[in-house]
């Protein structure tokens, strides 16, 4: 069992960078595979980036060259760097662990944390 709790979302304008954060609960962390997912209003939850536990990631076409994922095994720890942020990426951003390789729609995955809203103001 996982559980999963994020943090460090909020209102930005523009342009500007946020950081979540993703503490998992677990000793076995470090073999699961983390993904970053997003909801808009009225729209289905898309994935934004993964990291599988190797260190491999993959970003989603839209992030590329402004989001950074990463983990910290020691610490249980799944970070969501957002730089150069834009009205489009506003959503609630959730954390998602998948016991297995994963993959870029929510089904692969079996544990979920509730969720940190992102704004971005234009």
């Amino acid at each position: 069992q996982v559980q999963l709790v994020e943090s460090g979302g909020g209102l930005v304008q523009a342009g500007g960078s946020l950081r979540l954060s993703c503490a998992a609960s677990g000793r076995t962390f470090g073999s699961y595979t983390m993904g970053w997912f997003r909801q808009a209003p009225g729209k289905e939850r898309v994935i934004v980036a993964i990291i599988w536990s190797g260190g491999s990631t993959y970003y989603t076409d839209s992030v590329k060259g402004r989001f950074t994922i990463s983990r910290d095994n020691a610490k249980n720890t799944v970070l969501l760097q957002m730089n150069s942020l834009k009205p489009e990426d506003t959503a609630v951003y959730y954390c998602a662990a998948s016991g297995g390789n994963g993959g870029t729609t929510p089904r692969w995955y079996n544990y979920w944390g509730q969720g940190t809203q992102v704004t971005v103001s234009s």
